[in-house]
Order: structure tokens, then C-alpha cells, then sequence
């Protein structure tokens, strides 16, 4: 018997699921498909991108590991440059931490989960 197993969904913690959902729909050219107070999902052709409130976050303090960055994203572009105008258009923050802007840049949402744009996975 083969069992089919596939990623569903990646979920984020955050104090306002509604807004950081709104950046990443933005960011990646998607709608918000769920919304409620205390979640919040985009469906990214059958995998959710999900976010969660969690009452007491604290935003990570990469690279500095005092709060840890828990999970962060890889987002694949061809243009590092114009990916990153787009994610600083929809609210992002360009990490002052850039271990090799070459090949990717360390960028973070605004609920301050670090996540890269990078040319190293193919679009």
C-alpha cells in the first residue's frame, strides 16, 4: 500500500493573522482565501500558507538567538533586486544581517519573521 503524503500548510505565528496575510497575499500575487480573527490562510495552488494568532508572540530576533526565528521562508524570484522592492512596497524590512545578498536577501514580514527571497530554487 503506497500512502500519499504531501505538504498542506505552512503556519506562522503572529499577533494580526489578517494583516500578515495581506502581505503575503501581496507579496506573492495571491488572495487571502480564509480570514478570521485569529486566523487567517492563502491557498497557494493546494498548499495554505496559514497564520495564526498567538496571544503572547514575540517577534525573533535574528541572527541574534535570543528568541529563536522558529521557521522562515524561501521564496524563489529571478530578479533579487526587483523582489525585494516588492516585498518593501507590501511592508517588509530588509535585515541589517545579509549573509550572502548575492544569492538571496534576508528580509522580515511585519510581524518580524525573517524570510529570504532567493534565485537559488527555480520559480
Amino acid at each position: 500500500m503506497t500512502t500519499c503524503i504531501r505538504l498542506g500548510s505552512v503556519s506562522l505565528d503572529c499577533p494580526d493573522p489578517s494583516a500578515l496575510a495581506r502581505f503575503y497575499a501581496t507579496l506573492l500575487g495571491v488572495e487571502v482565501a480564509y480570514d478570521t480573527d485569529s486566523f487567517a490562510a492563502l491557498d497557494l495552488d493546494g498548499t495554505w500558507l496559514s497564520m495564526q494568532k498567538a496571544e503572547d508572540y514575540r517577534p525573533p530576533t535574528w541572527p541574534d538567538p535570543e528568541v529563536p526565528q522558529q521557521s522562515h521562508l524561501d521564496l524563489a524570484v529571478a530578479d533579487l533586486e526587483g523582489a525585494q522592492q516588492v516585498a518593501l512596497d507590501a511592508g517588509a524590512t530588509t535585515a541589517a544581517t545579509q549573509p550572502s545578498p548575492d544569492r538571496w536577501r534576508v528580509m522580515i514580514d511585519p510581524a518580524g519573521h525573517p524570510f529570504c527571497l532567493t534565485t537559488l530554487i527555480p520559480e
